[in-house]
């Protein structure tokens, strides 16, 4: 059965591949591929992939040159890839904060290799070591420990879960299935990414919000060669289906730009911001600015804004005391 692989975890075998190749010119491709700990395939496609890579000029003297038809393999042009790796200043001191954090989350680590890599950077640093320990890093807020046992199990085991889960953009809790594909952290909230077999599609849970998560025995399942999710402009991306509104937030609301997924986020001044996000189902953004009597304000489009402005209207007079004799008070 294929898993799932995702880009990151291929770079990596590929960047290991080269030199471990240079150094073992004309091995048999069966003995490569059991030290490897991957099928023939896979070597080959791996070695197709690193016929056109290279530095920049794209020239063929610029690309690395790899051979396998014989059944045994040749790698050669690539003794850049080959040097060992050198970190500036900057890079190993990133590098050591980055460690540390990781080893102070409870249940998202795995202690010993964390520590031993961090004792080995630590001593290569020399004076950066010194420096990382005036740099703290917040990864609040604090997940239940049962809750990150079970998704690393589910994760370590490659099985499917069942998540009891709110989504926030329309205010309603679902249950699914979702096969797990990795962990990630996202301006500072942990996230579950994985195959979600209710919306047939790759989607991010983010752990805070997970009410209830079982591991099941069933082996998680996703398609093969899923593309990696790009996260570096944050982790949501909203569907072109839903609808993209502007609200203008008065200050006591200002936390609904802090609790729901946001495209941008603008100040007004005097505490009033001005918030673009995408919801799902219209009716969760009715029930928002119901709630917050007069602190949510939709101002685009302005269909959008008559609507919730009439129906808001009619709540009102819905709940308007009765006539004089009628069920008004005295």
């Amino acid at each position: 059965m294929s898993t799932y692989e995702s880009a990151t975890s291929r770079l990596g075998r590929l960047l290991t591949m080269v030199p471990w190749l240079l150094n073992r010119q004309g091995i048999d491709l069966a003995s490569a591929a059991a030290e490897l700990g991957v099928s023939e395939q896979q070597v080959v496609d791996d070695l197709q992939v690193l016929f056109v890579c290279g530095t920049p000029g794209h020239y063929p003297d610029d690309l690395i040159d790899a051979q396998w038809e014989d059944g045994r393999v040749y790698v050669s042009n690539a003794d850049s890839i080959a040097r060992p790796l050198r970190l500036g200043r900057d890079e190993a001191l990133a590098l050591i904060v980055a460690l540390r954090a990781l080893a102070a989350t409870p249940g998202l680590a795995q202690s010993d290799a964390v520590d031993r890599a961090l004792a080995k950077l630590e001593q290569a640093a020399g004076d950066a070591a010194e420096a990382a320990g005036h740099v703290s890093v917040d990864l609040e807020p604090t997940l239940p420990a049962e809750l990150v046992a079970a998704v690393r199990e589910a994760l370590t085991e490659r099985r499917r879960v069942h998540l009891r889960y709110h989504v926030a953009s329309r205010d309603e809790t679902t249950e699914r299935d979702v096969d797990p594909l990795r962990v990630v952290s996202v301006d500072g909230r942990w996230y579950l990414e994985g195959w979600c077999h209710r919306a047939h599609g790759v989607r991010l849970f983010r752990l805070d919000r997970v009410e209830d998560l079982t591991v099941l025995d069933e082996p998680a399942s996703p398609p093969v060669d899923l593309p990696e999710r790009d996260l570096t402009r944050g982790a949501f991306l909203g569907s072109p289906d839903d609808l993209a509104v502007t609200l203008h937030l008065a200050p006591g609301s200002a936390w609904v730009a802090e609790s729901f997924p946001v495209e941008s986020v603008t100040e007004l001044g005097e505490g009033r911001l001005e918030v673009r996000m995408r919801v799902g189902d219209p009716r969760w953004l009715h029930r928002l600015v119901r709630r917050q009597g007069g602190g949510v304000r939709v101002v685009a489009p302005q269909e959008v804004a008559t609507e919730v402005a009439r129906q808001a209207r009619a709540a009102l007079d819905a709940d308007a005391p009765g006539p004089a004799g009628g069920a008004g008070l005295d």
